[in-house]
């Protein structure tokens, strides 16, 4: 069954890619014809929906509420409710016909540097293939794009939406990633700690250990969908008819109550998973502080005077048998 499934992975991956889009770039005067693709796919294991006495099928059918009729899909159209209960209808002719200059040409509004765009803002990615003769403005915008190290801020209007995007290179392809309207994205501030929470210095120094300890170059080929690969195994075992060997279940946590001492055991567990033995964590002096030694108290003046009469009277006392011997 896993091999039935890499199969059908390797087969999606063997169809042609199709342009969802075909219009141009618009940069100053020049224009750069382009095909855009997208640009990812989600992968993920499809499931039918079934009667699980029988595992029939659970099928939907799309029927109008007026005559009761089932409708095929290309009849559907698209309608707007109005707030007394009338219905304005939109056909894909309506859409098509929108007077939006971005609904066939990338609109280049502005240059940013790429690190000022929050990437809660990015939505979709997609490839900007050059169509026709546009190859030499093409590499002309993404050699200039690479080399000033700015992101151009543009209007496109893809899939019956108009979006803000940012248009940058990435090794040789121009990318288009399209963005959400700031209006799009919630206010933040109701997560925010509501309370005043005091963070000693010793606990920021620990945890930047423990962040130092696991840092690297980004690779994303280092990580796996462990999710995706349980449930393929899950389906080759009952397809076997075998039973599922159960993982051994994580140690259930708890409230953290000494944090100095979590952040400490987080940074020898990382480093042991690393295989780095020796010295302190994460490469720095130990966050804990050692409890310097109190200082001798200073005498008060009284002592003090009492001690300076006390070393004069033995003195004079030195000096009195030092003349009775010499007498």
């Amino acid at each position: 069954m896993p091999g039935r499934i890499a199969r059908r992975a390797a087969f999606v991956a063997e169809v042609p890619m199709q342009a969802i889009w075909k219009g141009s770039v618009s940069f100053g005067l020049v224009s750069i014809p382009v095909k855009v693709y997208a640009a990812t796919q989600e992968k993920d294991i499809s499931f039918r929906q079934v009667h699980a006495a029988d595992g029939g099928r659970i099928r939907y059918r799309r029927v109008c509420e007026v005559d009761g009729e089932e409708v095929p899909y290309s009849d559907i159209a698209k309608g707007y409710e109005l707030p007394d209960g009338g219905m304005v209808i939109l056909t894909s002719d309506d859409f098509a016909q929108l007077p939006l200059p971005s609904r066939h040409v990338v609109e280049v509004l502005e240059f940013v540097p790429e690190e000022q765009v929050d990437p809660i803002y990015v939505s979709r990615s997609y490839y900007l293939q050059p169509d026709g003769p546009a190859t030499k403005p093409y590499v002309l915008l993404r050699d200039a794009l690479r080399n000033s190290g700015q992101t151009a801020v543009v209007k496109v209007a893809l899939r019956n939406r108009e979006s803000l995007a940012l248009l940058r290179p990435k090794d040789d392809v121009l990318v288009l990633q399209t963005m959400l309207w700031p209006d799009e994205v919630r206010d933040a501030s109701f997560a925010a700690p509501q309370e005043d929470v005091e963070v000693r210095p010793q606990e920021i120094a620990m945890a930047e250990s423990y962040i130092q300890t696991l840092q690297t170059d980004f690779d994303p080929t280092r990580y796996h969908d462990d999710y995706r690969a349980a449930l393929e195994e899950l389906i080759a075992a009952k397809t076997a008819g075998r039973e599922v060997e159960a993982p051994a279940a994580a140690p259930p946590g708890g409230e953290v109550v000494d944090l100095m001492a979590a952040l400490q055991a987080s940074v020898e567990e990382a480093r042991r998973a690393r295989g780095e033995t020796g010295g302190k964590a994460g490469g720095r002096p130990s966050a804990t502080k050692k409890t310097p030694k109190k200082a001798a108290a200073k005498p008060s003046k009284k002592q003090a005077g009492k001690k300076t009469a006390k070393k004069t009277a033995a003195k004079k006392s030195a000096g009195k048998k030092a003349a009775r011997k010499s007498a």
